[in-house]
């Protein structure tokens, strides 16, 4: 009798990595590698910084996928680093959909890691990562946003799997750790009045560098009626948010993100 062949499910994989150098006053390309379903675009600016767009070419993930990335950012380089579109989690039929971030900023040298909303849909399954190693006189921004389903398509997040890690060292010490972690039954989880009071979008901002607490008091005035807070100690601001829904999440952090800029503009893609 012959056997069976049993087919798996195809899933998606890819790793993108860029490392950027400082040459005649303007930061360039030194390094770039790119495998699977990760690609990396480098559009051109008019200013000195570079901006990368990270590509999931895959179109989403679900459970088994796995997507790693990588900035490093040479000495008085400034990096953005962002994504062409949100992130798309589908419905896993078994496993957890993987992604890693890896950022390490040298010295004088800032990377703003800015990626688009990621939209989890109904039993959706994934697991985030982000480490970033910065040098004693590095900046770092970072954001990221969550939208548990699309409100104005009719979509929720009733169940599923999220967990997200963030661990952020300064000359090898430990600044920041935080985890975020939702499992079963998301919905109900998120309706609480200690977690998101039936919110559906939520995100967290930080920043490390000696600007923390001058920013402070800015953008606590411009989060105006939003729900969340802020707070600056030991040159690192963080900031809390939460929406009724992607669209009004947006309209707030984009000012901020403004402020924690210097007034620069959020990515060209973030507005398409």
């Amino acid at each position: 009798m012959t056997g069976v062949a049993i087919s798996r499910p195809q899933r998606a994989f890819g790793v993108g990595r860029l490392t950027a150098k400082l040459f005649d006053g303007r930061t360039r390309l030194a390094e770039l590698f790119q495998e699977g379903s990760a690609k990396i675009r480098l559009p051109q600016t008019f200013s000195p910084e570079m901006e990368a767009v990270i590509i999931n070419t895959s179109g989403g993930l679900t459970g088994g996928d796995e997507m790693a990335w990588g900035v490093t950012a040479g000495a008085d380089c400034h990096v953005t680093a962002t994504t062409q579109a949100c992130e798309k989690i589908y419905k896993a039929s078994a496993g957890t959909a993987e992604v890693t971030t890896r950022i390490a900023v040298a010295a004088g040298a800032r990377v703003d890691w800015l990626p688009q909303e990621t939209i989890l849909f109904d039993r959706a399954a994934m697991a985030r990562r982000l480490e970033v190693d910065l040098d004693e006189s590095a900046e770092f921004l970072g954001l990221e946003a969550v939208l548990l389903g699309r409100r104005a398509m009719g979509e929720t997040m009733r169940n599923g799997a999220f967990a997200d890690r963030w661990r952020i060292r300064r000359a090898g010490r430990l600044i920041h750790a935080e985890d975020i972690r939702l499992d079963g039954a998301v919905a109900s989880l998120a309706a609480a009045p200690g977690v998101l009071s039936g919110r559906i979008a939520f995100a967290t901002m930080l920043y490390c560098g000696p600007k923390a607490e001058a920013f402070l008091a800015a953008i606590r005035a411009g989060m105006g009626e939003a729900f969340g807070g802020a707070s600056a100690w030991n040159d690192k601001l963080v900031v809390r948010l939460s929406a009724e829904d992607g669209f009004a999440l947006r309209k707030t952090l984009i000012p901020l993100i403004s402020i924690l800029r210097n007034g620069a503009p959020v990515p060209k893609v973030w507005n398409i």
